[in-house]
């Protein structure tokens, strides 16, 4: 009986070690399991926003699947063309980035002499960085685009400091520079009023065309107290319907 015990605990040993193997096994195949079944899911929510034509949500479903499950089925059948949908996502950021830049106004116009009356349509956009215009610190220059009932299409530069310079109240010039770094010279004015340190472009219609044609525009002007200056907008993103007739 004693030389039977030794074998009989033998056999439990190895009964159990192959029961926890087992297990070890089965449990494996069920986290393999349900990591398949998760990666599924996250490619079905990546296939929908792709075919919808939602590049952010797409790159936001098909980067957690091939960053958390990586080695899996789905995985695998994502990332042949996620680079491409990656690529679209960035580009659709960077044209919403743009498109938040502008702001547009419409303001009702009461009928007054010589004229009906109607909308006021305005779209502004401030420069990408601050501008020095006369020595006390570099401050935002506005580019505005209007359209009046009764004084009909503008474009005009606003400064907050400072002032235009002088020979720009008889009339001077800007020069427009686009992404091809081709630049284009533009009459300017400023008018003799205190309500804004405003000058008028004149070709109003040309320089719309080249804030629609461009992603950035570099405009350099005359100032009184520091000399010529250039300020950048970031263009590319306005939209022209909420311009109706420019």
């Amino acid at each position: 009986m004693k030389s039977a015990l030794p074998a009989l605990l033998c056999l439990l040993a190895l009964t159990a070690c192959t029961d926890r193997e087992a297990e070890q096994k089965a449990q494996q195949a069920a986290e393999a399991q349900h990591r398949e079944q998760a990666a599924d899911e996250l490619a079905r929510n990546y296939e929908k926003a792709r075919a919808d034509g939602q590049w952010q949500a797409a790159f936001l479903h098909g980067n957690a699947l091939l960053k958390n499950y990586a080695g899996t089925a789905a995985a695998a059948r994502v990332e042949p063309g996620f680079a491409d949908v990656k690529a679209k996502a960035e580009a659709r950021r960077e044209a919403d980035r743009l498109s938040s830049l502008w702001s547009y106004v419409q303001v009702p116009v009461a009928p007054a002499k010589g004229s009906k009356g109607g909308t006021q349509y305005s779209a502004m956009i401030d420069s990408k960085t601050g501008v020095d215009v006369d020595g006390r610190g570099e401050r935002t220059v506005q580019l505005v685009f209007r359209d009046h009932p009764a004084w009909k299409r503008s474009s005009y530069l606003v400064l907050q400091a400072g002032d235009f310079a002088k020979a720009c109240y008889a009339g001077c010039k800007v020069t427009v520079t686009g992404d091809d770094g081709k630049a284009i010279a533009l009459k300017a004015w400023r008018p003799k009023t205190d309500e804004a340190i405003a000058m008028f472009i004149e070709d109003d219609k040309r320089l719309w065309m080249l804030a629609r044609a461009n992603k950035a525009l570099q405009i350099a002007f005359q100032t009184r107290d520091t000399g010529t200056r250039t300020a950048v907008f970031e263009t590319g993103g306005v939209l022209p319907e909420r311009m109706p007739g420019w």
